[in-house]
């Protein structure tokens, strides 16, 4: 991260699906990212040297925040970049008071959010061949 410029941003829905779409779900529709409710939820990215390499999306609905497609491009990914954008976003809402954070992680990523205090749960799912756990942190 030397040398670099990094800024975490409020940014649009709509500039969070080409990441979404590329990381996520490549194979299906752009459309197949998209959220019904992605208007009613702040949508956050991490911007290196002016360019965004990662994104999330924020749920707020009594005083829980779930967040979703948590996503770095690929070419980014192991730098730091993911983590600083979680971390930066668990202060944020803390600052604002929300008592409790979730997700639907991935299976293969649940030791990742574990590093950020996520608490597996016993809900388990799977959706487009993906098995998911949901995670929760009290704050």
């Amino acid at each position: 991260m030397k040398n670099k410029i990094l800024k975490i941003k409020q940014i649009t829905s709509y500039e969070t699906l080409p990441i979404r779409h590329k990381v996520m779900w490549p194979n299906k529709p752009i459309e197949y990212v998209e959220l019904p409710n992605d208007k009613h939820a702040r949508h956050f990215g991490l911007f290196v040297n002016g360019e965004i390499t990662s994104i999330i999306s924020l749920f707020i609905e009594k005083n829980e925040v779930q967040f979703r497609k948590f996503a770095t491009l690929i070419e980014f990914q192991g730098l730091g970049y993911g983590t600083m954008l979680l971390k930066n976003i668990i202060d944020l809402i803390k600052k604002e008071g929300i008592k409790k954070l979730w997700c639907n992680a991935r299976i293969e990523k649940s030791k990742f959010y574990e590093r950020f205090g996520l608490k597996p749960t016993d809900k388990k799912f799977k959706k487009g061949g993906i098995e998911y756990i949901i995670m929760e942190k009290k704050l």
